[in-house]
């Protein structure tokens, strides 16, 4: 399994994203991710996903954690630990789609 670290060296720099806001169908805000040390991967992860689907959906979930490697089985396993990660598995488990908004 490739680490999450070499995963990322492979996706798009984001270092211009400020934040990402990820919002439910009916439009509340349900998760804002700061780019902030410790959320750093979690912004490259979804600027990915955001530019290659355009929204969460089951199929950008399930790429999703794929990306987090590793990490995503400490998800998992302890629920809460990884809300990033969280959020992709409640789309899959819901088959939820989100629409997300890149704030630079």
């Amino acid at each position: 399994m490739q680490k999450f670290k070499d995963i990322l060296e492979t996706l798009d720099d984001a270092s211009h994203v400020k934040k990402i806001q990820l919002f439910d169908k009916e439009k509340n805000l349900i998760s804002t991710i700061e780019s902030k040390p410790g959320t750093l991967g979690s912004i490259r992860v979804y600027h990915h996903l955001w530019k290659t689907f355009g929204m969460i959906d089951i199929n950008a979930a399930i790429e999703g954690v794929d990306l987090y490697s590793e990490h995503a089985e400490n998800a998992q396993d302890n629920p809460g630990r990884h809300p990033n990660i969280d959020i992709l598995m409640n789309v899959i488990e819901n088959e939820e789609v989100l629409s997300v908004k890149i704030i630079k």
